[in-house]
C-alpha cells in the first residue's frame, strides 16, 4: 500500500526529549530534568547566556545527535509502519549533520525512506513539498501550524514544554505505542471507506 507518507520530526519525537539534558547538565553545572523544561527554548529553564548556549550547541550538536537514545517503542513501531507507509523525516537540524543523522538511524536500526534536514523549525513548506499525509512532532507551534496549513492529522508527543491547548486534528500522544493505536484506527477507517 505504501502510498501514504508520514512526516516525522526527529529530536524529541524519535529521540527521547531528555537527550540533551545530560550534555547541558555536564557543561553548565545544572541539574535539569525534563519537568524543568516548560518551554521549547531551553535557555528559559536555567540561568545561561543564550548566545553562549548557542555557541556551545553548535560545537556539541554532532555528539548530542550521535548519543541520543531513541524513544521507547520508536524502533518497533516505525519498523512495522515501514511495511505499510513511507517514512519521511523532516528535521530542523542542518545539512552539516546529515551523515551523523543517517548513521544514527542505521545504528539504531530505525528505518527511513528519506531524511530532510531543513535547518529551521518552519516545517510547513517541507511538509507541503513532500506531500505528507500525517505528521509527528513534539514542538507545539509546529504541530498546530502544520495541521492548520495542511489540514492533516498531527500527532503531538506529550512533554512538559508543549502543554498549550491544541485544536481538534492535533492528537496528543504519550508514546509511540499510543501513536500506533491511533494510526491503526485512522487508516483502518480510511481503508474501510475505500472498500465501500
Amino acid at each position: 500500500m505504501r502510498d501514504i507518507r508520514f512526516g516525522i520530526d526527529i529530536d524529541g519525537t524519535v529521540t527521547c526529549p531528555t537527550a540533551l539534558l545530560p550534555h547541558i547538565n555536564k557543561r553548565f553545572g545544572s541539574n535539569l530534568t525534563l519537568d524543568d523544561i516548560k518551554e521549547y527554548d531551553l535557555t528559559k529553564a536555567f540561568d545561561v547566556d543564550p548566545e553562549q548556549f548557542g555557541q556551545w550547541y553548535m560545537e556539541t550538536e554532532e555528539l548530542i545527535y550521535q548519543t541520543s537514545p531513541a524513544q521507547e517503542f520508536a524502533k518497533e513501531v516505525l519498523t512495522n509502519w515501514q511495511k505499510q507507509f513511507e517514512l519521511y523525516y523532516i528535521s530542523a537540524r542542518g545539512w552539516n549533520v546529515l551523515e551523523s543523522t543517517t548513521n544514527w538511524f542505521h545504528e539504531q536500526q530505525i528505518p527511513y525512506d528519506h531524511v530532510e534536514l531543513i535547518g529551521t523549525h518552519h516545517k510547513i513548506e517541507a511538509a507541503k513539498q513532500f506531500n505528507v499525509d500525517v505528521f509527528f512532532e513534539d514542538k507545539h507551534d509546529n504541530a498546530v501550524g502544520i495541521h492548520e496549513e495542511l489540514d492533516i492529522p498531527v500527532f503531538l508527543f506529550d512533554t512538559p514544554y508543549n502543554q498549550d491547548p491544541i485544536p481538534e486534528g492535533v492528537i496528543r500522544v504519550a508514546n509511540w505505542k499510543q501513536a500506533d493505536q491511533y494510526v491503526r484506527q485512522l487508516f483502518h477507517e480510511t481503508e474501510m471507506m475505500k472498500s465501500k
